[in-house]
């Protein structure tokens, strides 16, 4: 049975440790070794959860029984010029071994949830950014979502993400 928990502070060493996993595992053959160890320092240390929840991320664990197997992170980041609450879905991941459960489909309906409890009933839309190669780009059409544009950026130490920014209105 899957059960959807808010993280707290107490629950990002978990965040932590399935990252080590999950993340390495979806990025072992589109990063090179140098920028997947960057971005598990940027993304996952200890200090950059703990900062990532201070500037209002909002994490949810996925648990398979007692387990955990996912998790999710949303952002609130405004409004656009076209009076939109826009939120940013900065991470969704489910362990390797719990994949095909829709795991990954709860997660995000726990996202959007959370997006119009927040947007109270005002039009929004959540956005995430999702690497070109990476075989999610799928399952983000399949349930909805639109590619926005498309962006290369600079993420420090000379490494670029490569991201489709995709879309859902709500």
């Amino acid at each position: 049975m899957i059960r959807i928990q808010k993280a707290g502070a107490e629950d990002l060493q978990k965040i932590h440790d399935m990252a080590q996993v999950v993340f390495r595992h979806t990025y072992r053959d589109i990063l090179s070794p140098e920028q997947m160890e960057y971005m598990m320092d940027w993304m996952y240390s200890m200090p950059n959860l703990e900062k990532q929840v201070e500037e209002g991320h909002h994490y949810y664990l996925a648990f398979d029984d007692a387990l955990p197997c996912g998790y999710v992170s949303i952002q609130y980041e405004g409004t656009d010029d076209a009076g939109v609450e826009v939120f940013h879905l900065h991470k969704i991941y489910v362990m390797p071994d719990s994949q095909g459960k829709r795991i990954g489909k709860t997660l995000f309906d726990t996202a959007v949830s959370h997006a119009r409890e927040y947007s109270g009933g005002k039009p929004s839309r959540i956005e995430l950014n999702v690497n070109k190669f990476n075989k999610s780009v799928e399952f983000y059409r399949h349930i909805g979502m639109r590619v926005l544009l498309e962006e290369d950026f600079p993420i420090g130490n000379g490494f670029y993400k490569t991201d489709y920014i995709m879309g859902l209105d709500l």
